[in-house]
């Protein structure tokens, strides 16, 4: 009879050689694997973990990581205007408070809006900072 029990953190071993008996890392090959895999991983996730947990959790992310790297379909990155107004979109904003963050004319923000003109590294760090994303984001 197979075991259908969800793995919770509690249930988890605190040792390195009890983890590595309850799920072996292996390389991942099929779906089946993907799933055992990604399953122990989410019932370490976003606990206090102990030294040989959180290798454990360091090793079989990285498999998943390579796994999903070989196996999903590689998403084209966004442009980064189109992050931009993905952004203001989901923030309520608009165009004047795009000139208010940037500290630019109202005529600036709405010429970079329409891809006229391009972000400047001032901008770039003025958007990192009041959206908390990575400035590398916005270059494309």
């Amino acid at each position: 009879m197979k075991n259908t029990r969800k793995l919770t953190f509690d249930r988890l071993p605190t040792t390195f050689d009890g983890l590595i008996k309850l799920h072996a890392p292996r390389p991942i090959h099929d779906a089946v694997a993907y799933a055992n895999t990604v399953e122990v991983v989410d019932a370490l996730a976003g606990h206090k973990l102990n030294r040989d947990q959180d290798d454990y959790l360091l090793l079989l992310s990285a498999m998943i990581e390579r796994y999903e790297a070989d196996t999903l379909p590689k998403r084209p990155r966004a442009a980064g205007i189109d992050l931009l107004r993905y952004l203001l979109e989901e923030n309520d904003l608009g165009g004047d408070d795009l000139a208010k963050i940037l500290a630019v004319d109202r005529s600036v923000a709405f010429r970079i809006l329409k891809g006229e003109r391009q972000l400047t590294t001032s901008h770039i760090k003025a958007l990192r900072e009041r959206f908390g994303v990575p400035a590398d984001m916005f270059v494309r």
